[in-house]
């Protein structure tokens, strides 16, 4: 509160995802800040996608001090600054449909097993450009390839803006580059704690599109978005480290049993998550092609494998899951994701052996020999229908509205004869 009134401070947003993971917020004034701290500032829960029913419709905004950042896009008089929320109930319990205290609720869990898991993520994402009366088409902003420089790459100047403004929201970027498909572009972050690499992705995806739209330009996270190109990826890297230490070596003779095992089970129940990992129809188009797994396996180096182990030593050493795409709730992935891998610990989870090979290019009687990832959204449902894993880790009330909503979208899809403009209508201009 010293700092919004020392700050000239003029507006304040209370941020908060629904369970698919899209910002939503309201913005109060300066003096409402005490009573926000005090008991929180309601909001229409009913009207938020999977929240509350009209008949019990009101929740309670409270910020999350820790969050606090000022929005470097606005207006520098009569600043804007944000914070992440808990959502509460109006007898002050935690809401259960609140990614952010899933995802909490999982971190507990692995703190009672003297744990620390670290995440970094790195985000892939298209800029367009938008027509003469500024609404966004398909024609993307350059035709550069991987890591291509100026004047071909023409997103270095919009990603540079990016990394500057998310130095000033205390959001540590560590390199960014542009990626394999036309206008695609990829930032990767600094690791940190599992809630807060979440928080960091919400607000990064915020960034993107202010950004972008600042230049003229529409970002798109959309996990498919030009057929015949790449797929924008969510890559999550992931290490554990017990007493300050990382537990995560480079070789797999060098790794602690914990650390095999803590991949194991994340491995063991990919098929299950992958529908809170891959929530669209869209997100299927992209398996298995330009460097996107298809199979359930592991490797060191190997980008063709679901997970592989960098190179990398010491603080650095991890694991990297490849299957997600930027269109996930980050709370909700993440708190699955490392459930998954207590869940392999608490079992004492074998590893199989690495899988060496190109699964790209394997023979095909070789690749069959895997499992693989489900391979629309309809068996992603199904898959997640079937787990009683899920429902350890979600509410009964969140996941049965979770289903429910993707259900009657993949009812919709089905519907639809041109598949293309279903989901350009649902999910390029809004992802």
């Amino acid at each position: 509160m010293r700092f919004v009134e020392e700050n000239d401070v003029k507006f304040i947003r209370l941020a908060f995802c629904d369970i698919f993971g899209v910002q939503k917020n309201i913005s109060i004034m300066p003096s409402e800040l005490p009573r926000a701290f005090d008991t929180g500032i309601s909001f229409d829960a009913s009207s938020i996608d999977g929240f509350m029913n009209i008949e019990e419709s009101d929740l309670f905004l409270v910020p999350d001090p820790s969050t606090l950042s000022i929005l470097p896009w606005r207006p520098s008089r009569g600043r804007v600054v944000r914070f992440f929320c808990h959502i509460k109930y109006p007898d002050g319990r935690n809401f259960e449909g609140d990614g952010r205290y899933i995802l909490k609720t999982v971190l507990d869990e692995l703190k009672e097993m003297k744990y620390v898991c670290k995440v970094g993520t790195e985000c892939e994402f298209y800029l367009f450009e938008n027509d003469e009366e500024g609404f966004p088409t398909k024609i993307p902003f350059d035709r550069g390839t991987y890591f291509d420089i100026a004047p071909v790459d023409k997103g270095e100047n919009i990603r540079r803006e990016i990394c500057l403004t998310l130095e000033e929201m205390n959001i540590t970027p560590e390199s960014s580059h542009h990626e394999s498909g036309p206008g695609q572009n990829e930032i990767d972050f600094k690791y940190s704690d599992a809630l807060t690499a979440a928080d960091n992705l919400v607000s990064f995806k915020s960034v993107v599109k202010s950004v972008a739209a600042r230049n003229g330009l529409f970002a798109s996270f959309m996990p498919k978005p030009l057929e015949n190109e790449s797929g924008s990826g969510l890559h999550i890297n992931l290490s554990l480290f017990k007493n300050g230490l990382n537990i995560f070596k480079t070789e797999i003779n060098e790794h602690s049993l914990a650390a095999e095992s803590f991949i194991a089970g994340i491995l063991n129940r990919i098929e299950d998550i992958t529908l809170f990992l891959n929530p669209l129809t869209n997100s299927y188009n992209r398996f298995g092609k330009f460097e996107a797994p298809e199979y359930v396996s592991w490797s060191h180096k190997n980008r063709s494998q679901l997970i592989r182990i960098p190179s990398a030593k010491g603080e650095h050493s991890r694991m990297e899951l490849r299957s997600p795409d930027p269109a996930c709730n980050p709370y909700i992935a993440l708190a699955l994701i490392i459930k998954a891998g207590i869940e392999g610990i608490k079992n004492n989870a074998t590893l199989e052996p690495p899988q060496d090979l190109n699964l790209y290019k394997a023979p095909k009687e070789l690749s069959q020999i895997f499992r693989k990832l489900p391979n629309n959204l309809e068996s992603a449902i199904d898959k997640a229908c079937e787990s009683d894993f899920i429902k350890s880790v979600l509410p009964n009330k969140t996941f049965d509205k979770y289903v429910s909503i993707k259900r009657n979208e993949l009812e919709k899809y089905s519907l639809t004869e041109d598949k293309n403009v279903f989901e350009t209508e649902n999910y390029f201009y809004k992802i």
